[in-house]
């Protein structure tokens, strides 16, 4: 038993070793131009996933059922250039976006699986390695990224008209 467990051992020590030399040694490549590996980005959105839950937590100081604080999010939405990389209802995303990786998500989806605390977590601290800045870092105003996530929470009911209307006087 104590020689398996040494070759267990001895096997493991060997797949950290290879693995740090392939991530450190500058074999993996960084550039979004190339599909980096499934096990890496697997990794990295469960990480993702764990962060935001961990972290997002507090009801807001607003309602996000109002009509006003969805038009005002729709409006910031639109002010803070968020429509150039997820797009919104009838506007497709700025072509740059295309070239994000991993792609920058489609927020009709984020909608449905994150809740209102997780989505203003996201605008304000951001997502290294993604793309997604810190609008906390800018010092927008917590009423205003609240009224964003209100916003995206409301996304998949959202007509272009409406989306239009809301966001004209930020254009």
């Amino acid at each position: 038993m104590v020689r398996f467990l040494a070759i267990v051992g001895a096997i493991a020590i060997a797949v950290i070793i290879v693995g740090a030399i392939y991530l450190f040694g500058g074999y993996y490549s960084v550039a979004a131009a190339e599909p980096s590996l499934s096990i890496i980005d697997g990794v990295l959105a469960r990480i993702r996933i764990a962060s935001i839950e961990h972290h997002a937590a507090g009801p807001s100081p607003v309602r996000l059922d109002d009509p006003a604080v969805v038009r005002d999010g729709a409006r910031a939405y639109a002010e803070l250039g968020c429509v150039n990389c997820h797009g919104a209802p009838g506007v497709d995303w700025a072509k740059f976006s295309e070239g994000l990786r991993p792609d920058p998500p489609d927020l009709k989806d984020v909608a449905k699986g994150l809740g209102p605390a997780q989505i203003f977590w996201v605008i304000k601290s951001g997502i290294n390695m993604t793309g997604m800045p810190s609008f906390g870092l800018i010092k927008t105003e917590d009423t205003k990224m609240w009224a964003i996530a209100a916003f995206v929470k409301k996304l998949p009911t959202v007509s272009p008209e409406d989306y239009r209307a809301w966001s004209a006087s930020s254009q």
